[in-house]
Order: structure tokens, then C-alpha cells, then sequence
């Protein structure tokens, strides 16, 4: 019996490998494409408006945006709203998770004219293709999607019915308006796959002649997972981050009570220093330096000074930022009103998709 389980293990860990080398090499070669005919592409991809962003969303996925929307590639931010609750009890404060969104955005240089960033409640269309896609997965497809359950099990809830279909949900996301790429990192690949899956079912069922969705391509990211100031990931809920938002004094204050350890020369050592390895990242990350040249150049100067170098760069590169957030911030009635015009393309793009859905499922009575 154990060897089965252990030969069902392997079979499994083999599958998974060789699809993550096939989204690799896809992603590659999508790309190298994007790169000779960035207005062939559009790119969705987007954030849960659960807190405020950091430095690990900033080089993680906000960086990245940029390029691409700056490349010419139609570039799409929805900002998940829905999804909240997918593992939360509560949308308190959501109003103003989401304006401070649309603020580091723009202070990031996504420019709204070029960036359709639009909310999730807003777009009815979009959500209603929940119920044909649903048709198209099965519950043991749902059932073994790594991220549902890894999400699951950190927030501690029950399995809901909206966490159970959150893959579907992503899918309604990117299809709606026929991304054919999508930015991630690795540990959300298998939302992509069912997403790809969604597509082909829809046009092999109901779309054969001519077929309504692109089967999108994960853009898998280069980008290093970047620590949190304890060493453990960066994270709003371990109150570890560095937020783009913060001020200069509570960005010193942050990063001076983050721990080290007792040895005072500064070495870059992320499995056995993993505090003090932190330290040296997010420093290498905002300076572009290398952490271990940094490490041998405070030496024995001890904790103390990595945290004042850390503090100093953070500082200065998150300088511009705030300053245009700020400015920003001064006229909050232009930023509900990019989003009300997002909202606005968004529906018309959704209610069109949504019309070619039906049509091709013969549901079109309104003629």
C-alpha cells in the first residue's frame, strides 16, 4: 500500500514538472514575441485589495506592469474586490484599501490612459460568466489546485464554495477581456493551466468555427522572492513589509526593531542568517547592488549599521514615489474618477464578451 501511494506521489510530482517545463518554455518563447509585437498582447493582472502594497508587490509584480504597459502592450489591472472575501469574514476598510491602490499605481507609473484598472464588483458581465465556466471544470480539478488549498489552509477557514471556485474566478478575470498573457510567479501557474483548460473547453464545445478565447501564456517571473524584514516572507499580515505609502520615520522605525542575531560581523548567509540576510536583499534590491558586497562592506560594524544603510536606501529610492503618491493624494476625486472611467471600458468589454458567449451557446433571445 505504501509503495502505491509513494509511486501515485512520484507519477504526480512528474506531471507537475513537466508542466511547469512546458509553461517555462512557453513563456519564453510568448515573450520573445511580446518583444517584436507588444500590440498583439494583452496582459491582465491584479491585486486583492486586502491592505496597503510593499516593496515585495513593488518588485514582485508592479515593476513588471510598468514595463509592459510602457513596452505597448493593452495592459489590464483588475482590483479583485470579490476575492476578499474568498478567505476574510470581513470588508472593512475595502473603500480605502482600494483608492490606495489605484495612489501606488499611478505613483509607480502605471498611466490610466495607456492602464485599464478597473474593480471587480463594478464589472456585472464579467462575473456571470462564472456560471457557464463552471461547467467546463470538474470538482476533483478544483479540488486539486495546490493554490486553493495552500490558501485554505493559511487563513484557518472552512473551505467555501468562493475559495473552491477562485481558479474559475481568475479565469472570468483574464478572459473576459481575451488577455492572452499573464504575468505570475511560479505558485500561481495552476490558476493559469485552468484558466488555458476554461478557454479550450469553451471553444471545443460551443465555439469550434470560430473560437472566442485565446488560451493565455503565463509570463513566469525572474523575480526573487523578496524576505520580509524578520527573514520569514514578506507579508502585510506578519507586519514585516516595508509599505510604499510609509512615511520616512515609520519606514526607520520598521526596520530598526526588525531582529538580527548575535554576531556582530555582517555576513550574507539566507540559510543560516535569515534575519540578517534580509536586511542585506531588500538593501541589494533598492540599490542594485549585490547583498554579499554590501555584507563585506559594513563587516564589523555590526547590526547597527546594516539597519542604518538599509534605512538610508529604502529611504532614498521610495523617495519619488511618496512624493508623487502624495501629490496624488491631494485630488482623491480624480482618482475615483479613474476608476469610474476603468469601470466604465471594463463593463463595455465585459458586456461584449459576455453577448459572444451567449451567442455561441444559442442564448441570445433578445433579437
Amino acid at each position: 500500500m505504501a509503495e502505491e501511494q509513494e509511486a501515485r506521489l512520484t507519477a504526480a510530482g512528474n506531471e507537475m514538472s513537466a508542466s511547469f517545463l512546458a509553461a517555462r518554455k512557453r513563456s519564453e518563447e510568448t515573450l520573445k514575441k511580446l518583444e517584436e509585437h507588444p500590440d498583439k498582447f494583452t496582459m491582465l493582472t491584479g491585486d486583492r485589495p486586502t491592505g496597503r502594497l510593499h516593496l515585495g508587490h513593488f518588485f514582485g509584480s508592479i515593476k513588471e506592469r510598468v514595463a509592459m504597459q510602457n513596452r505597448g502592450v493593452n495592459t489590464n489591472i483588475i482590483i479583485a474586490d470579490y476575492q476578499v472575501i474568498t478567505d476574510r469574514d470581513t470588508t472593512e476598510h475595502i473603500d480605502d484599501n482600494v483608492l490606495n491602490l489605484v495612489l501606488d499605481y499611478m505613483a509607480a507609473g502605471i498611466d490610466p490612459e495607456k492602464t485599464m484598472i478597473f474593480t471587480h464588483s463594478a464589472i456585472p458581465a464579467e462575473n456571470q460568466l462564472m456560471l457557464p465556466f463552471l461547467s467546463l471544470v470538474t470538482e476533483a480539478e478544483l479540488h486539486r489546485n495546490p493554490t486553493v488549498k495552500s490558501e485554505m489552509e493559511s487563513s484557518g477557514h472552512a473551505l467555501t464554495g468562493l475559495l473552491l471556485t477562485y481558479p474559475v474566478h481568475q479565469a472570468c478575470d483574464i478572459l473576459f477581456c481575451k488577455a492572452n498573457v499573464v504575468p505570475i510567479g511560479k505558485d500561481n501557474l495552476p490558476h493559469v493551466e485552468i484558466t488555458r483548460t476554461i478557454a479550450r473547453r469553451f471553444n471545443e464545445r460551443y465555439a469550434k468555427k470560430h473560437p472566442i478565447f485565446p488560451e493565455p501564456a503565463a509570463i513566469l517571473s525572474d523575480a526573487p522572492e523578496i524576505p520580509g524584514l524578520d527573514g520569514r516572507k514578506m507579508s502585510k499580515s506578519y507586519g514585516n513589509s516595508i509599505m510604499l505609502g510609509a512615511t520616512a520615520e515609520e519606514t526607520a522605525k520598521l526596520i530598526k526593531k526588525s531582529p538580527t542575531d548575535s554576531e556582530r560581523m555582517i555576513t550574507f548567509d539566507p540559510e543560516h542568517r535569515p534575519q540578517v540576510s534580509a536586511l542585506l536583499t531588500t538593501a541589494g534590491l533598492v540599490t542594485g547592488r549585490d547583498p554579499q558586497e554590501i555584507a563585506e562592506e559594513i563587516g564589523n560594524a555590526g547590526a547597527g549599521a546594516l539597519k542604518q544603510y538599509v534605512t538610508e536606501s529604502v529611504n532614498e529610492f521610495l523617495a519619488p514615489h511618496r512624493e508623487r503618491r502624495a501629490e496624488l493624494a491631494q485630488d482623491m476625486d480624480t482618482i475615483r474618477d479613474i476608476l469610474h472611467e476603468g469601470n466604465r471600458r471594463a463593463n463595455a468589454i465585459a458586456n461584449e464578451t459576455l453577448d459572444e458567449v451567449r451567442e455561441a451557446m444559442g442564448m441570445r433571445y433578445d433579437r
